[in-house]
């Protein structure tokens, strides 16, 4: 049965940074000195200094330059989902244009997004594009959230190991500023200071370069299915994020770690692709693993100048790892997404 390899990535975002102007505009919307006080605490300790949008931001706070939000506007379900699919190709295309690929090669196509849907979508536009065949396989992985890279990867292994010829584009795109919500509670209020727009692409085949992937494992943790759910409202996409996510994986993957490792020593481990899904959460990993704090550098800068980009964003940090990387490493990626669950996979560098 034949590897399966990452031979390549690229990234992208959109050009306008928003970080200082979606906090004001967050702090805007909280009367409660109390809150204010605690939001200001979680400002300061995110460790994010850049985040991009497909939105141009107003620099007081008030709001974006096209009137999409206001302080006392949100837009509805149609409208966000209308803005995705008008900017949803611009981005695609940043990412798609850098990976330097022939189209007419692609036999699968992979297309993850929990943050916008549209039929045909952005799947239909990729493939008129760039040239891709008719009949290339087509899958869209939708609403998994953060995760969903780690479960578009796994299919794109899945495609190549029972077919060495087949070469699979994968795509992750999320346009999660479009889902910002009103609100005065701090664990929503986080939306506004974690969450950013990205792309990434990827292609996966049999070729002997870049990252081979070497397995994969699953960890679901019904108990605290809570503390991230993703539903779909009147007014956008409803995002509930707990403060005890972190508290929860810190506990729960030391039980997991055999299963994820799968026989690897942990100080075999030297690149881990840790989906900085927030300060915390990379802290949390850190702990509940053991892993050494500079073995985290690349997903706290990754998160330092883009934010959370959802499904994109632990590619933003393979893409990074693979430019340094030496043959013989071997590295983990982990992501995390509504259940709670983890979704990580096994890699080693060619």
């Amino acid at each position: 049965m034949p590897e399966a390899y990452i031979n390549r990535i690229s990234t992208a975002v959109p050009p306008h940074e928003v970080h200082e102007a979606f906090r004001l505009f967050a702090g805007h919307q909280i009367t409660e000195p109390r809150t204010m006080q605690a939001f200001g605490r979680l400002a300061e300790k995110s460790q994010i200094r850049h985040r991009w949008s497909v939105l141009e931001p107003l620099a007081d706070g008030t709001g974006t330059a096209c009137g999409f939000y206001r302080l006392d506007h949100f837009p509805s379900t149609a409208t966000r989902m209308a803005r995705y699919e008008a900017e949803a190709p611009t981005l695609a295309a940043r990412a798609l244009d850098a990976l330097d690929f022939d189209g007419g090669a692609i036999t699968h196509l992979i297309l993850a997004s929990c943050t916008g849907f549209a039929a045909p979508g952005l799947d239909h536009w990729i493939i008129d594009r760039y040239g891709l065949p008719g009949a290339v396989e087509r899958t869209v992985v939708g609403f998994m959230g953060c995760q969903a890279a780690i479960n578009a990867l796994k299919l794109a292994r899945h495609a190549v190991r029972s077919d060495p010829d087949a070469r699979v584009l994968v795509v992750n795109l999320e346009l999660c500023s479009l889902h910002l919500q009103p609100s005065a509670e701090v664990e929503q209020l986080l939306c506004f200071l974690l969450f950013a727009d990205g792309c990434s692409a990827a292609i996966v085949s049999a070729e002997e370069e870049g990252l081979r992937m070497d397995g994969f494992h699953a960890a679901l943790l019904p108990e605290a299915r809570e503390q991230i759910m993703w539903h779909i409202g009147d007014a956008g996409f409803d995002m509930t994020l707990s403060g005890m996510v972190p508290l929860t994986l810190a506990r729960a993957l030391p039980d997991h770690a055999d299963a994820i490792l799968a026989g690897t020593e942990r100080e075999q481990v030297e690149l881990w692709a840790v989906h900085p899904g927030g300060r915390s959460v990379v802290d949390a990993v850190m702990h509940g693993l053991d892993i050494p704090p500079d073995a985290l550098a690349t997903s706290r800068a990754v998160l330092r100048e883009n934010g959370n980009m959802s499904s994109a964003t632990v590619m933003f940090v393979l893409r990074e790892m693979m430019g340094r990387a030496r043959a013989g490493q071997r590295g983990l990626a982990l992501a995390f997404g509504p259940g709670l669950s983890a979704e990580t996979m096994r890699f080693t560098a060619v």
